[in-house]
Parts: structure tokens; sequence; C-alpha cells
């Protein structure tokens, strides 16, 4: 799902969009003229792969999201939440989800296979 930025409204909006086996749910408003806050949740489940050996297993997502849409460049760095700057005014919810499954797939992930081998292996620092 696509919004244009100015079309955000300054009262809270319900949010629920599924994208593939994952859903965000919560709600969304306008706070300033170049702002957007998402309070949401991320649920559902995605594969992800062991960093170990490789396998691929499904995992369940249930992640809090409290985000800023930037229109634009943020220039404010006090923040207590995640700040994405928004492309040509256009939100794009199923970009933001992908993004946010990219960031959990991208943590350093153990099978429970290879979990109950312990620390016998060769670590990077």
């Amino acid at each position: 799902m696509k919004i244009e930025f100015r079309k955000v409204p300054q009262v809270s909006k319900e949010l629920e969009i599924v994208h593939n086996s994952v859903k965000i749910e919560g709600t969304f408003c306008k706070i300033s003229q170049s702002l957007v806050k998402i309070d949401a949740v991320l649920q559902g489940s995605t594969d992800i792969d062991c960093c170990r050996c490789g396998e691929t297993e499904e995992i369940e997502v249930d992640e809090e999201l409290h985000l800023l849409l930037s229109d634009g460049i943020y220039k404010n760095d006090e923040s207590e939440y995640l700040v994405i700057e928004v492309e040509d005014s256009i939100i794009d919810f199923d970009e933001i989800i992908q993004s946010e499954l990219n960031s959990i797939k991208s943590d350093y992930y153990l099978c429970d296979k290879c979990a109950q081998l312990g620390d016998n292996f060769e670590k990077e620092f």
C-alpha cells in the first residue's frame, strides 16, 4: 500500500497491511509538516538462514515498531524513534515491512540444532 505524504491525516488512523505472511498493525498520523509517526506491531512468520549450517527455518516475528517517516532529509538527531527518509513524498508500507524483515534476517541466527552444539566453532571478531 502506498500513500502520498500530504494525504496522511493529523488524527491517528488505523493501519493494517499484510505482505506475504507478515502483517503490520497499528496507527499512523502526521505530527508535523514533514514527519509521520507510526506505532505498530509486525507479526507473522518468515524464513531465516542459520549462520552456521545454512539451513533455512521459519521463525515467528513479533516486533514493536516505532517509526518516524521524514519527507526528505531528517535534520534533528534527537529522536527515540527510528527515522526513515521517504523519497518522492510517497510512503510505501510494503517497502517498510520488507525493510524490517531484512533487518531481522540480517541478525546472527542459529537454528536449534546448531545452538545445541555450543561454542565449539570458530568465531570472527
